[in-house]
């Protein structure tokens, strides 16, 4: 059974949605961090990208042919890969190519049992379909960590006035 053509088709659009919440700003904004250790929008877009290849589509694809997965350390990476010294377009570029990939794969897939388990030491058993509810899940997740850095710039920006009346986040 292929997961529910809605899911899938989110899944593609997800790159487009991303990309139209970051055209045009300055490399400067992509870079920014806020006070807290906060990811910058840079760093979000290379975790995309890694995710896509090393979490998600791994996962998925280790669960339903019954093997383990591999260790992941996402923020390792971060520090690890210097995402925040990456190039932006470059990171959307290849995260667009992967979920293309992902996608492609599977929409690909016949008589899949989502069913399908994984134990996980931390978590217990997770279904291959728990991963793929959980891939579009992170994506929305992401998309909120993206908008949330928009809003924290709006008020660096706009100081020394306010932004209250916007409303809070």
């Amino acid at each position: 059974m292929l997961f529910p053509p809605a899911c899938l088709d989110r899944l593609a659009c997800y790159p487009r949605c991303v990309e139209a919440l970051i055209v045009g700003l300055a490399d400067a904004d992509l870079r920014w961090k806020p006070p807290g250790g906060a990811w910058s929008i840079l760093e979000v877009l290379c975790h995309l990208a890694d995710e896509e290849v090393l979490d998600f589509r791994a996962r998925v694809q280790r669960t339903l042919a019954g093997e383990d997965w591999e260790s992941i350390d996402p923020e390792g990476w971060a520090v690890l890969r210097r995402y925040n010294e990456q190039s932006a377009g470059e990171a959307m570029a290849r995260f667009g190519v992967e979920r293309e990939k992902s996608v492609t794969w599977l929409k690909s897939l016949r008589e899949v049992d989502w069913g399908a388990v994984h134990e996980h030491p931390r978590f217990g058993g997770i279904a291959a379909g728990d991963v793929m509810a959980s891939w579009l899940a992170h994506d929305a997740l992401h998309l909120r960590q993206i908008a949330k850095r928009l809003y924290d710039l709006a008020g660096r920006d706009g100081e020394p006035f306010g932004t209250g009346y916007a409303g809070k986040w």
